[in-house]
């Protein structure tokens, strides 16, 4: 039987738009959890929304998928991200202060 490698990777994602007061944070965390990916998001002080994301390669696709349309009344007008080496650096996924 073969089994499928695991991938695990590091994505550290810029998002602009309508994107702070819009519950787009937690949304975010909500969606990272339930992917069972680790990291942070933040606010930034320009208006946009930065987070790092760490798990299997393709839940941390997932989630930026998710950032890629947001909530409800989250309009997104770019999305930038690096995917990076994966360091294990996290155990939970959190919010952070801007």
């Amino acid at each position: 039987m073969i089994e499928a490698q695991v991938v695990k990777v590091r994505a550290h994602v810029f998002i602009r738009g309508r994107v702070q007061g819009v519950f787009f944070r937690s949304e975010v965390r909500r969606e990272a959890i339930r992917h069972g990916v680790t990291g942070w998001v933040r606010n930034l002080s320009d208006g946009r929304v930065e987070a790092v994301f760490e798990g299997e390669e393709s839940d941390v696709k997932n989630t930026i998928e998710f950032c890629r349309k947001g909530p409800p009344y989250a309009k997104i007008a770019g999305i930038g991200v690096d995917l990076q080496d994966y360091i294990g650096e996290f155990e939970s996924f959190e919010v952070r202060g801007s």
